[in-house]
Formats: C-alpha cells, sequence, structure tokens
C-alpha cells in the first residue's frame, strides 16, 4: 500500500487526520507509534527525526508529510475524493484555514496544556498558566459558538478541514473544561461532529485508550 500513517489512536492531532482519510476511504497502511517504547520510537525517529505525530508516508511519491494540517492539504491534492477539504480558491480557502488554525491554536494548544499539567511530577504544576488556557478555552468556545450559529458546518453545508479540526479539540476540551449552559450552539454542534461517521470511526477505534487519558472525567462516546 502507498500510505502508511504514524500515529497514536488516542492523539488528538492523529484524529484530525484520520477523519480526514476516513471521509474519502482512502487505504493506508495504519502504524500505531508508542513513543514510550525505544523500538517504536527508533523506528518512527528513522520516518521522521523530529518524533511527533501524525507523519504520512507516501511511497508512491517518495514524500513524507508531517503536521495534520499539511497532511490534509496533501490528501486533498493527491488523494482526492467526495469531500474537498479546502476550496481551490477565493475567501473559502482562508477562511477554511484560518478556522482550522484557531480550532488548533485557541482549542487544541490551551486544552494540551492542561491535560500536561496533570502529567506532571508533583509539585511542579503551572496554575497560573492552567488558569490562561481555562480562559482562553472558554473564550474560544464563545467565538466558535457564534461562528457556528445557523450553520451546519464550520463554513455552511460543506465539511472541511476546518471541522477536520474542530471535531478533536472540541471533543477533548469539553472534558476538559465543559461546555457551559449557555453553549447550546458548540454542544450541538460537537453532537453533529462525533455523528458523523468518520469521526464516529475514529472515537469508536480509541475508545480502548481512554482509559490513559489523564484526567478524572474521562472521554466518551455520546452526549458529551
Amino acid at each position: 500500500m502507498s500510505l502508511r500513517l504514524y500515529y497514536h489512536p488516542l492523539a488528538s492531532f492523529c484524529h484530525k487526520v484520520l477523519i480526514a482519510l476516513y471521509e474519502n476511504d482512502v487505504p493506508f497502511d495504519p502504524v500505531i507509534v508508542d513513543l514510550a517504547d525505544a523500538a517504536s520510537r527508533a523506528n518512527f525517529e528513522a520516518v521522521w527525526p523530529m518524533a511527533k505525530m501524525p507523519v504520512l508516508r507516501d511511497e508512491a511519491r517518495a514524500h513524507t508529510v508531517a503536521e495534520s494540517t499539511i497532511i490534509i492539504e496533501y490528501l486533498d491534492t493527491h488523494y482526492p475524493g467526495a469531500t474537498r477539504f479546502s476550496p481551490a480558491k477565493g475567501d473559502g480557502a482562508w477562511q477554511v484555514r484560518m478556522w482550522d488554525r484557531f480550532h488548533d491554536q485557541y482549542v487544541q494548544a490551551p486544552m494540551q496544556k492542561i491535560v500536561t499539567d496533570r502529567l506532571r511530577p508533583k509539585g511542579k504544576n503551572d496554575s497560573y498558566g492552567v488558569q490562561q488556557a481555562v480562559a482562553e478555552l472558554r473564550s474560544a468556545y464563545a467565538v466558535i459558538g457564534r461562528q457556528m450559529d445557523s450553520k451546519i458546518w464550520t463554513m455552511g453545508e460543506d465539511f472541511t478541514l476546518a471541522d477536520c479540526s474542530a471535531a478533536p479539540a472540541l471533543f477533548y476540551a469539553n472534558t476538559v473544561v465543559p461546555f457551559g449552559e449557555d453553549d447550546t450552539v458548540l454542544l450541538a454542534y460537537l453532537e453533529r461532529l462525533m455523528a458523523r461517521p468518520s469521526f464516529a470511526r475514529v472515537l469508536e477505534e480509541a475508545q480502548p485508550y481512554f482509559s490513559l487519558f489523564p484526567l478524572e472525567r474521562k472521554p466518551r462516546i455520546g452526549r458529551p
């Protein structure tokens, strides 16, 4: 098979790419990376020395493609399907990219800050940094809620790269900083994302690994 995806089933940025692959039924060989295992890590570093997931290796084109957004753009170019993740031109192109960056930077990043803090040794926590991350998430929730008002997907009727990034970001963020009572639009959007067959498959495959999630409120499939 031409494509190999180096990933971990629990990792949110890996979920983002898996959604894109499943959306268009792109065949690929999955390679689960365990960075705590010396052999697995060494094999991955031989492909991508930075050892950051996900990474797509395309043997047919002899390309190694890193970073979730770039991988999806690569798939859009070389392995297109019924779902086009980014408009080819016009304002829609930059708007999709902007919202993709928004979800990565203002939802994924603070969510991961909070999760990482839970993994720190006792006495090494960053309480102030966590407070900032919580505030940033709540601000992001408000912005996304306004963007999604009266929309099915981020850009309207079409499922795009922006929704690929929103799905795992909001799913995990809601377990860290739960949506408020007024976040009804945001909750409805997350429920649509979780019902999307591509993301539902990702969550089903991740289910056995959720016990490793370092928070009291574990992610779960079903109503957030």
